[in-house]
C-alpha cells in the first residue's frame, strides 16, 4: 500500500498582515521570506483571563485578530477575483514554577521574574493563529519549549530593567539580547517560538488556510 503523501504547499499567491507590532515577530516573518502589512490590535489582554497557559495564549491571538478584523473593511477582502490575505496573530506567555508571567508592570516585578529564572528554568507557551481573511477560515495551534539559564548577576539583570526592553515582553524574558544570551544553558524545542513565532508552525497554518475546508 502506497504511503499517504504529504499535502503540497498551495501554489496560489497571497498576501499577509502581521497582527503584532513586536520587533521579534518582524524579523522572524521575514526570515521566512515574506513580506507583509503590519497591524497592530490594541486589546487589553489583562481584561482576558485563563487559568491554562494553552488556552489563554490561544483567546488572546484569536481575540487579537478579531480586533483588527473588526477595524477594516472586510467586504473588500473578499472580493472575487482578490488573492487571499492572511492575519497572523499570535500570543506568549512565560511559565516559571507553574505561575503564568506576563509583561512585568514595574521595575519590582521584572527583578522579580529575573531573578527567578536565574539558575532556573522556564517554559514559554505560545500561540500562532492564521485567519484567512476571504474564506473566514481560521487554523491555530499552540507550541511549547523550554529555556534553561545559568545564574544570572544582579548586574546583568539591573542593567536589563534599566534599558527597559524587558517590559515590552512576556515574562521579561529577551532569549536574544546579548546580555541574555550569554546565560542562557539550553533550549529545548524551538527558539524562534521562545521568540515569539515558531517558523514552522507558522508555515504549516499558512498553508492550511489556504485549503478548502
Amino acid at each position: 500500500m502506497a504511503a499517504e503523501a504529504t499535502p503540497a504547499p498551495p501554489s496560489a499567491s497571497f498576501q499577509l498582515i502581521l497582527g503584532s507590532s513586536s520587533v521579534a515577530r518582524k524579523k522572524i516573518l521575514a526570515e521566512m521570506g515574506y513580506k507583509f502589512e503590519v497591524m497592530t490590535a490594541n486589546i487589553d489582554e489583562k481584561s482576558i483571563r485563563r487559568e491554562k497557559p494553552e488556552e489563554l495564549v490561544l483567546v488572546l491571538a484569536e481575540a487579537k485578530a478579531d480586533a483588527i478584523i473588526s477595524r477594516i473593511n472586510i467586504s473588500d477582502y473578499r472580493k472575487d477575483g482578490v488573492d487571499p490575505t492572511l492575519l497572523i496573530t499570535s500570543d506568549i506567555v512565560v511559565v516559571h514554577k507553574g505561575i503564568i508571567k506576563e509583561k512585568p508592570i514595574s521595575k519590582e516585578e521584572a527583578s522579580q521574574f529575573l531573578k527567578g529564572y536565574s539558575g532556573n528554568h522556564v517554559s514559554t507557551v505560545g500561540s500562532v493563529v492564521v485567519t484567512n481573511l476571504k474564506s473566514g477560515k481560521r487554523c491555530s495551534a499552540v507550541d511549547i519549549a523550554e529555556v534553561y539559564f545559568h545564574e544570572i548577576p544582579d548586574e546583568v539583570i539591573q542593567n536589563l530593567i534599566d534599558e527597559g526592553v524587558v517590559f515590552n515582553v512576556a515574562g521579561g524574558l529577551l532569549l536574544e539580547h546579548p546580555l541574555v544570551l550569554p546565560f542562557v544553558e539550553a533550549v529545548v524545542g524551538s527558539t524562534d517560538s521562545v521568540m515569539g513565532l515558531h517558523k514552522d508552525l507558522t508555515e504549516k497554518l499558512i498553508h492550511d488556510s489556504l485549503v478548502s475546508p
